[in-house]
């Protein structure tokens, strides 16, 4: 199959709350996700998240200004206790959902099989990078769109979608991640709950914060993940952005504070085939959603007029002040 390039690009933005959804609505998404407010999403932080009464309010906000809803269902369940993830695959649907956003087969397959017309999405979590893992969701559970790992340059996506029957979505803005997608336990050393499994990276009641010597200290349960200086930036506190003494030196051991800013690369991710580009960001507020949304909506409508992508300035929103345009053309590996 020869990739295409889409009329347009499909703007799939977050939405951690109703009023961020509204938000999102209004300034221009043409989908967004959400999860409920349980271990079933990867976002589990408290004050995040839809109860089915909100979703089923949100659905239809949405639905009165065109716009799409995809639940994300895509934390893996436990062994034996399913029940929650299928009950969340259910709700969703009955509510109203336009897709949902799975990572574990066995649920995928749950869903397919309890649900044959629903739209299933492939999250993120799954991490499928090759033509043979997604070619599986496509065969056992009917996938039709995967959500590509971070990991990949406009190259290898452009292959990607040339041999594979199933639409494309790109993260272009936000957060990053150095660990495989799904596969990331190092919050669990720690505070026993990880992502994948629970749905949150470094549990809000675990996180300490302490003036010490002059100095901001923070803690993830009785682990020292960073000391800041008066006026530098201090980012919320999670182990692979930690900075730890090693050989004498404090360093960032696997990876500075730095934000996905792929505006750059727009045009070459739309002629590799890409359907669909994502903004991350759930626990991010109202007006974060909306700036940014507006920005990339723009950006969007220059690539399918085939018009420069206007400048761009969302240094202040970013995670440390920087910005990479990730492993898209190998700069970040």
């Amino acid at each position: 199959m020869s990739a295409r390039m889409p009329e347009r690009l499909e703007l799939v933005c977050p939405a951690g709350t109703p009023a961020a959804l509204r938000v999102a609505v209004r300034a221009g998404a043409d989908s967004v996700y959400v999860g409920f407010r349980d271990e079933t999403n990867a976002r589990n932080f408290p004050g995040l998240n839809f109860s089915r009464e909100e979703l089923a309010e949100a659905v239809a906000f949405a639905h009165r200004h065109g716009v799409r809803v995809f639940v994300a269902v895509n934390t893996f369940p436990r062994a034996g206790e399913q029940e929650l993830w299928h009950r969340a695959v259910d709700d969703a649907l009955a509510l109203g959902a336009d897709a949902l956003i799975l990572a574990d087969l066995g649920l995928a397959c749950y869903a397919r099989r309890r649900h044959p017309e629903a739209r299933l999405h492939l999250s993120v979590q799954a991490s499928a990078a090759n033509p043979e893992a997604i070619a599986l969701f496509r065969e056992l559970a009917g996938i039709r769109r995967v959500v590509l790992p971070r990991v990949l340059t406009v190259g290898e996506i452009r292959a990607l979608t040339e041999a594979i029957d199933v639409e494309t979505e790109v993260f272009v803005l936000g957060g990053l991640c150095v660990m495989a997608e799904g596969r990331c336990l190092l919050s669990s050393y720690v505070t026993g709950r990880s992502p994948n499994m629970n749905g949150v990276c470094s549990p809000a009641e675990d996180v300490r914060y302490a003036e010490e010597e002059g100095m901001l200290v923070t803690r993830l349960g009785p682990v020292t993940v960073n000391r800041f200086g008066p006026g530098e930036p201090a980012g919320y506190p999670t182990l692979c952005k930690g900075r730890f003494l090693a050989c004498g030196r404090a360093s960032y051991l696997f990876e500075e504070p730095v934000s996905l800013s792929a505006f750059e690369v727009l045009p070459a991710l739309a002629r590799a085939g890409v359907r669909a580009v994502k903004i991350e960001g759930r626990q991010r507020g109202r007006a974060y959603i909306e700036k940014v949304i507006r920005t990339v909506r723009a950006a969007a409508e220059a690539v399918a007029a085939g018009r420069p992508v206007p400048a761009v300035d969302l240094h202040e929103l970013t995670e440390g002040g920087r910005e990479t345009v990730g492993a898209y053309d190998k700069r970040w590996r």
